[in-house]
């Protein structure tokens, strides 16, 4: 009888002392990898075991009666979330099951501003590390997520909608456009497809313009008395006379400098608003929802004209005489100004 009360005594210490173990464990912080960083990627429909194995592997929990002690104590065994996560700390089981309950994955976040073409996003695409600029490019030659906006498109310049995107590590170019045609897609709403539709512009016509004004000024009390000028224009057949649209052709034929020249305004291209009329064939950039709004609802003004104040703003006129005392305000003497000043500072 001793013997067995002895051996039961004996159980029990061991228990306790596992038990012990396993206590000081939960609350251990832990980091088994030597990488600054281990990703940990748990596919959606993974038991709680699995999930539990692949964090014992990846060096992040220490070993598996660990992480079900620590999952039994936390009742969240029911709500841990699929996705990659990310860590590069040592924690305790109880931190990284939170953090996985939370849903708190690991994504890129990838800006992408207004105003930007297609081979811009790109070159922003390749510097978060997704993949080439060359297959982003390629991902929006693939007009199927527009088509029924826009049949004549044979690309996605305009409808790739500028704004800041959470993606996986692992989202490639097809599966981003994708994402930002349908925001685009969701952003110009049936309130503007209306609108469009009572000014007689086709959605291309509509993000055309859109694109315009969102090329001409950064200034959101500006955007609608741009749009006016140019629906002016448009209403009475006067020539856009567009810097931004020509820019653009030359751009597409690898002639674009980084300045615009006086040569250049009457080179052969159908961007070119100051020698073909009408709006070009298709958006310039991406228009952000400002844009398309103001596109769509110009201001009820009679400007026909506008010329950079060099500081950001713009300064509009009605009439060509009113216009051009502008020009010689805050361009010719501007800039004659500007180098009278930067001559008396040499020595």
């Amino acid at each position: 009888m001793k013997k067995l009360l002895g051996f039961v005594l004996l159980v029990a210490l061991g228990a306790a002392a596992a038990a012990a173990v396993l206590y000081w464990r939960v609350n251990q912080p832990f980091r088994g990898y030597s990488d600054a960083e281990q990703f940990v990627e748990l596919p959606p429909g993974t038991g709680s075991l699995g999930i539990g194995a692949r964090l014992v592997s990846a060096g992040v929990i220490r070993d598996m009666p660990t992480f079900r002690t620590a999952l039994w104590m936390s009742h969240k065994g029911r709500v841990l979330k699929a996705g990659e996560y990310r860590f590069d700390r040592a924690m305790t089981p109880f931190e990284i099951i939170d953090k996985i309950a939370r849903g708190d994955v690991y994504v890129i976040t990838v800006t992408f501003p207004e105003g930007h073409t297609i081979a811009e996003m790109a070159t922003i695409f390749e510097g978060h590390g997704l993949g080439t600029a060359a297959s982003f490019v390629q991902a929006a030659k693939d007009t199927t997520a527009i088509r029924d906006l826009d049949p004549a498109a044979t690309d996605l310049e305009g409808y790739l909608f500028p704004e800041t995107y959470a993606v996986p590590r692992r989202t490639d170019a097809a599966k981003l456009v994708r994402m930002m045609a349908a925001r685009f897609e969701k952003v110009f709403t049936p309130e503007l497809r209306q609108a469009a539709a009572a000014r007689n512009l086709t959605t291309r016509q509509a993000v055309t313009l859109a694109a315009i004004v969102e090329k001409e000024t950064a200034k959101a009390e500006e955007r609608p008395l741009v749009a006016a000028v140019y629906t002016t224009r448009l209403r009475i057949g006067m020539p856009l006379q567009c810097d931004p649209t020509v820019i653009y052709g030359l751009v597409k034929a690898g002639r674009y400098d980084g300045n615009i020249h006086k040569d250049d305004l009457s080179f052969d291209s159908p961007y070119n608003t100051y020698r073909y009329p009408g709006l070009p064939p298709g958006p310039i950039a991406s228009p952000g929802r400002a844009a398309l709004e103001a596109a769509l609802h110009p201001a009820d003004a009679d400007y026909l004209y506008f010329v950079s104040r060099n500081d950001g703003s713009h300064a509009f006129a009605r009439t060509l005489d009113e216009h051009n005392r502008n020009v010689q305000k805050f361009q010719v003497q501007y800039f004659r100004d500007q180098r009278a000043a930067k001559a008396g500072a040499k020595p």
